[in-house]
């Protein structure tokens, strides 16, 4: 699905302030390891736009022109939101129609908003979300994320967390939802950031004792 070329010009545009720093979710790192590192993020408001296409890439698409639109003043208050980072795809097996994955796009609010979001517009279907306090294992790969390269990233995260002591402290090793974090507009081909998260029980993890799992 292509868009309208203004439309397209318009997100390209905005999309800019990727490149010179924009707000993220604070975060503190309680472990890092040469492969992958365990962060503690503190509680933290996103807009969500769930997607039950049938790919991660077509998902990631069409759930962030919904959020483009909100940000832009699709909202009840017509408020325009600047960019934030990253654009987070949380992928959850089994959550979508016969058994398939559901998506859930999500947009980080900017500390202007965070407390209070602007309404979306009810034809956007999107959702609030407020996560706790919580930990997550990350593990960085550069290019682009994209189908045939997502799942591979997020088998070699779980083996490395097998490996670890933090083997006992997610779920992702069973149920295998995880999200993927992408910090960089689409036209940068070169130095390219990406992540894959996934959730910790950081009960027993020192840094992340008043942590929680998060939920979709």
């Amino acid at each position: 699905m292509g868009y309208p070329a203004a439309v397209s010009f318009i997100i390209l545009a905005n999309l800019l302030i990727f490149v010179t720093g924009i707000e993220s979710p604070q975060y503190s790192v309680v472990h890092s390891e040469s492969d992958f590192e365990i962060r503690a993020y503190r509680e933290s408001s996103w807009m969500s736009a769930r997607s039950d296409k049938i790919s991660f890439e077509k998902a990631t698409k069409l759930g962030f022109h919904r959020l483009f639109q909100y940000i832009q003043g699709a909202n009840l208050n017509s408020s325009r939101i600047r960019m934030t980072a990253p654009v987070l795809t949380s992928i959850v097996p089994d959550a979508g129609p016969l058994h398939s994955s559901a998506y859930f796009v999500r947009f980080y609010l900017p500390v202007k908003f965070q407390a209070s979001p602007p309404i979306p517009l009810p034809e956007l279907n999107l959702h609030p979300v407020l996560w706790p306090n919580h930990c997550v294992a990350i593990r960085q790969f550069s290019g682009f994320a994209r189908d045939n390269n997502i799942v591979k990233e997020a088998e070699t995260l779980a083996i490395s967390l097998r490996r670890s002591p933090w083997a006992n402290s997610t779920d992702f090793l069973e149920k295998n939802a995880y999200s993927i974090a992408q910090y960089n507009a689409p036209f940068r081909f070169i130095g390219r950031i990406n992540e894959v998260w996934a959730e910790i029980d950081g009960s027993q993890i020192p840094g992340c004792e008043s942590g929680s799992v998060a939920t979709y």
